[in-house]
C-alpha cells in the first residue's frame, strides 16, 4: 500500500518514482492524486455522518436502478434482430496487413448481446485487447445510444452481454502485448459497433476512428501525445472539426507548452480544409501537425485509418485518410479524395516513391532538425448531400 493510516509510505514511493523516466513529473502527479482521494474520503464521511450509513448506501441502490431502468428502455425500443458489421487494424507494428474484426450485435427485448466470433486471433503486435478494454469499447458503444442525462455507472451497462472468444484479438491472454489495446484497437471496436447498430439506431457516421498517438523521447525526456481529427456528421448536424474522438480523454496540447518543456519546434499546426465527407452534413476536418526535433530523438507512432477511411452514413461520402510523413507537408502535396487514394493517402504514387510515408504503426529514429508530420482522418459525411 502507498498509503496505510493517511501515511505515505516514502520507501515504496521513491521505488515507484526510480521506475520512471521523469520522477519529478511523476512525484507531481502522484501528489495530485494523493490529495484528491483524500478530499473525496473527507466528504464522503461528512455525507454519511449527515444522512446516515443506511440512507447513503439506498441512495446508490436507486441511482444505479434508475440508470438500468434507462438503459433497458433505450435500448427496448432498437428492432429485435441481429445486426453485423466488419472492420479492420491497418497492421500491428510486425505487418502491415490488414487484422480483421467482425462483430454481431443481436437485439432481443430490452438486452443486448455483442458477439466477436469471427475476429482475429492475438496477434504478434502489441495491438491486442484485454478482456477489461474490449468491455470499455462495448460500454462506450451503448453510452452513444443513451440520452445525455443517464449516468454511467454499473446499471448503464446491465442489458448488455459480451462475447469474446479467449485468445482472440479482443481477448488476448499473456504473453500478448496489450498496449495499443487501450488507445487504437478500442477505438476500432467502437466504430465497428456502431456501424453495425447503424441499421437500426441514428448514430453518427464514422469519426477518425483513431487517437493518432505519437511518442517522442530523448536522453531524458519523453513526450506522448494523441491528435485530433474530424468526427462523422450525424443528423443532428455537421460532424466538429479537430476534435478528439470517440473514448479518447486527452485535449489539445498547446504549442507554448509543448516547446517550453521539450526540444521540439512546432512547425505547422491547423485543419486539413475539406478532409471531412461530403454529406447533407459534412464530417468534421482533420488536424496537420508537424513537429521539427531540434536534438536526436525516437519516435513511436500508433496510428490507423491510413488507408481505409471513416465510412460515411445514410448515404454520406467517407472521410480522408490520415499520413504520417518523415519530413513537413510539401506546398504541392493534396490529399486526395478517399475514393482515389494512393497506398497511404498522400498524392500519387509517383510522388510518394520520392517521399518518406511512414507505416501506420512504427518506431524510427529522428536526427537533431528532422520533422514529423501527422496528418489526421477526416470523419465520413451524414446523408446524402444536398443537391440544386
Amino acid at each position: 500500500m502507498l498509503v496505510t493510516g493517511g501515511e505515505l509510505d516514502e520507501d515504496l514511493f521513491a521505488v515507484i518514482l526510480a521506475n520512471s523516466r521523469t520522477p519529478r513529473l511523476r512525484r507531481g502527479d502522484f501528489k495530485a492524486q494523493l490529495a484528491a482521494g483524500r478530499l473525496a474520503g473527507l466528504r464522503l464521511a461528512e455525507l454519511t455522518a449527515r444522512r446516515g450509513l443506511d440512507t447513503v448506501l439506498a441512495a446508490y441502490d436507486e441511482v444505479i436502478s434508475y440508470t438500468e431502468r434507462r438503459a433497458r428502455d433505450a435500448v427496448g425500443v432498437l428492432p429485435d434482430g441481429t445486426y453485423r458489421a466488419r472492420g479492420e487494424l491497418e497492421g500491428d507494428g510486425v505487418t502491415e496487413d490488414d487484422i480483421a474484426l467482425a462483430v454481431a450485435v443481436t437485439v432481443a427485448g430490452d438486452r443486448m448481446r455483442v458477439d466477436f466470433t469471427g475476429t482475429a486471433d492475438a496477434v504478434e503486435g502489441n495491438v491486442n485487447c484485454p478482456l477489461a478494454v474490449t468491455r470499455s469499447a462495448c460500454y462506450f458503444a451503448l453510452r452513444v445510444l443513451l440520452p445525455d442525462d443517464v449516468p454511467a455507472n454499473a446499471g448503464t451497462y446491465a442489458p448488455l452481454e459480451i462475447v469474446a472468444p479467449e485468445g482472440s484479438l479482443v481477448n488476448a491472454r499473456p504473453p500478448h502485448a496489450v498496449v495499443a489495446g487501450n488507445v487504437e484497437t478500442s477505438q476500432r471496436l467502437a466504430d465497428t459497433i456502431l456501424a453495425a447498430l447503424a441499421e437500426v439506431a441514428d448514430v453518427p457516421a464514422a469519426g477518425q476512428g483513431t487517437m493518432n498517438n505519437v511518442v517522442i523521447g530523448g536522453a531524458g525526456w519523453t513526450y506522448y501525445e494523441t491528435i485530433a481529427g474530424g468526427q462523422g456528421g450525424s443528423r443532428r448536424g455537421p460532424g466538429p472539426s479537430g476534435v478528439h474522438v470517440g473514448m479518447t480523454n486527452t485535449l489539445n496540447t498547446p504549442i507554448e507548452a509543448l516547446e517550453l518543456e521539450y526540444p521540439m519546434r512546432v512547425e505547422q499546426y491547423e485543419l486539413v480544409d475539406g478532409s471531412g465527407g461530403a454529406g447533407h452534413h459534412r464530417g468534421g476536418d482533420g488536424i496537420v501537425r508537424s513537429i521539427r526535433v531540434l536534438e536526436p530523438a525516437t519516435v513511436s507512432l500508433l496510428t490507423d485509418r491510413r488507408r481505409h477511411p471513416p465510412a460515411g452514413a445514410r448515404g454520406g461520402a467517407p472521410g480522408s485518410v490520415g499520413c504520417n510523413l518523415l519530413g513537413p507537408l510539401a506546398p504541392d502535396d493534396v490529399l486526395p479524395p478517399p475514393t482515389d487514394l494512393a497506398p497511404h493517402g498522400v498524392g500519387s504514387p509517383a510522388r510518394q516513391a520520392r517521399r518518406n510515408v511512414l507505416p501506420a504503426k512504427t518506431t524510427r529514429s529522428l536526427a537533431a532538425g528532422d520533422v514529423l508530420t501527422v496528418v489526421t482522418p477526416g470523419g465520413g459525411g451524414w446523408g446524402a448531400p444536398d443537391t440544386d
